[in-house]
């Protein structure tokens, strides 16, 4: 999926916050590190995004495994209903 946005302008302290508006009139606050290094407020830039299965895979195996982790150490009885 592939959308253009306009840089309209930084926000925050330090203008460190990018606020970037989609055609629709949505405005998507993104951290300015994100953005190429020569944009400036005016410019369109275009927005890709795309889902990467094996690290979803690989974030579930990691999360899934700390969870086992955590319930094999638990020595439970600390709530009661």
């Amino acid at each position: 999926m592939k959308t253009r946005l306009s840089f309209d302008r930084l926000e925050g302290e330090r203008k460190e916050i990018a606020v970037l508006l989609a055609d629709d009139g949505t405005s998507i606050n993104l951290p300015k590190r994100f953005l190429p290094k020569a944009a400036r407020p005016g410019d369109v830039l275009s927005l890709s995004l795309t889902r990467d299965i094996q690290a979803t895979r690989r974030l579930a195996d990691e999360t899934r495994a700390i969870q086992a982790e955590l319930k094999a150490t638990d020595p439970g009885g600390d709530i009661k209903l």
